[in-house]
């Protein structure tokens, strides 16, 4: 489970990262990212709305899925950024390892390690 200090939590803080931050576009998901510009850690969240998936149970699995390989790539990602995770409808067709490889792919693909 990612630790509390690395979890984006409040509407305001996701407004203000869909409003203010940059997209970074994959395959299954997009990546909005904030950079905060201080030094406190990152700070993750995983958006897939119901219309992504009907069952809370996919819904619940996707998202875990993607927080554990972001849990994993913490050490990696510079301080001071909010990143949301927006699952699309594509991701209900690839399997977990597919998720886990393109999450890891896209965090070091949008510049946000170190």
């Amino acid at each position: 489970m990612l630790a509390k200090k690395h979890r984006l939590t409040g509407s305001g803080d996701f407004a203000k990262v869909q409003k203010e931050g940059n997209t970074f576009q994959s395959t299954n998901f997009g990546v909005a990212i904030l950079d905060r510009k201080d030094d406190n850690p990152p700070r993750f969240a995983f958006v897939v709305s119901t219309k992504i998936a009907k069952d809370a149970i996919d819904r619940n699995t996707i998202k875990r899925h993607m927080s554990e390989t972001v849990r994993l790539l913490t050490n990696e990602v510079k301080n001071g950024l909010d990143v949301v995770f927006l699952a699309k409808t594509s991701i209900m067709r690839i399997p977990a390892d597919g998720i886990v490889r393109e999450v890891r792919t896209a965090v070091r693909e949008c510049g946000i390690t170190k």
